[in-house]
Order: C-alpha cells, then sequence, then structure tokens
C-alpha cells in the first residue's frame, strides 16, 4: 500500500512541475489514496460553497474563512467536551507542523459553547501549541455547513470551496493522512 501511495504522491508531484493544469484524474488519484481512517474522508462531485459568516479570532476580532484563500485547508469543527476531538487534535497539530504554510492550513474552529479559558486549557492540557484558537460561539458556521456532529473536518480549495468532508475523528498524522494531503498540495495549477 506505501508504495502505491509514493507512486501516485510522485506522480502528481512531477506533474506539477511541467506545468499541466489540475484535472478531475488528478482528484481521482487523490480520492484512490483513501486509505485507513482517510477512507471516511467523502470528496464531492462538485465543490461545495463555505460559509461567508465571520468566526472569533482568540483575540477577539472577526475572522472568515476567505482569509485563507490561496492555501488549501483542512478546517476542523470540535469542541473542549467532545473526548474524539481531544484524541484527534495532536494529529492535526502534527499535520500543520508538517504541512501547514504556504500551500496548507490546519484550521481549528470551536463551535457552539466553548469558553476561551477552556478552549487555552484543552490545547495546554494535550500539548497543541500551532493550531489556532478560533471559535464560532453561537454554531452559526457550523449549522450552515451542515456540521451536526464532532469532530467533523472539511478540506476547502485555495478558491474556498470544500471539496471533502469526514465525520468523526481520525489519525491525520498517519503516512496515509500524509500522503494525501501532500498529493493534494502538489496539484499542479494550484497556490
Amino acid at each position: 500500500m506505501k508504495l502505491r501511495v509514493l507512486v501516485l504522491y510522485l506522480a502528481l508531484g512531477l506533474s506539477a512541475n511541467i506545468g499541466a493544469t489540475p484535472a478531475s484524474a488528478d482528484m481521482a488519484a487523490i480520492e484512490a489514496m483513501r486509505e485507513g481512517d482517510m477512507r471516511k474522508l467523502l470528496f464531492h462531485s462538485d465543490p461545495q460553497p463555505v460559509s461567508a459568516q465571520s468566526y472569533e479570532r482568540e483575540d477577539g476580532s472577526d475572522g472568515y474563512l476567505s482569509d485563507y484563500h490561496g492555501k488549501y485547508v483542512v478546517l476542523n469543527f470540535w469542541a473542549t467536551w467532545c473526548p474524539p476531538c481531544r484524541k484527534e487534535m495532536p494529529m492535526l497539530s502534527e499535520l500543520q507542523a508538517e504541512f501547514g504554510g504556504e500551500k496548507l492550513e490546519v484550521v481549528t474552529l470551536a463551535t457552539g459553547r466553548n469558553s476561551p479559558v477552556g478552549m487555552k486549557r484543552f490545547f495546554e492540557e494535550i500539548g497543541v501549541e500551532n493550531l489556532p484558537l478560533h471559535r464560532d460561539p453561537q454554531a452559526s458556521i457550523g449549522r450552515e455547513m451542515g456540521v451536526f456532529g464532532l469532530p467533523v473536518t472539511v478540506v476547502l480549495t485555495p478558491e474556498g470551496e470544500e471539496i471533502a468532508r469526514m465525520t468523526g475523528e481520525a489519525d491525520w498524522a498517519s503516512d496515509e493522512a500524509k500522503a494525501l494531503i501532500g498529493a493534494l498540495i502538489a496539484l499542479p495549477g494550484e497556490s
């Protein structure tokens, strides 16, 4: 399996270097990489719009999902009271440490009643220091995007559209997840 993942990853990386444009064949190849927990990541046949509503940043200012335009986003909806979120968050942190930057951001959005103090304590207890403490206190973004359980993770394109969704926790630090995310950000024609 690892050899298959490596071959697909390398093929997508090489095509990025020859100036090809992304195609449905590229996305089909990425979908074929879904192994392990990543089998739960369901790709949409057509990109879906995301909420344009604001969320609250750690400093109290308004943020928008469009702030990440130009990057892929792994957007995780979570809550302090959610045991699977506690298990999953360090793995999302590892994904951010490895891939976060110019082409990708892991964005966490606490939805519903989560106090800023409780959120900080949650991250301190699990040793996460590199993910944002954004809040959706009224769960308005979550509701608009059809988040009805936690955790839910969605993948957004650099154009700000949802292309994939997973309900439930996953090992985002697994070789399978890293290969899939690496292949996604290596797609040609993307920022």
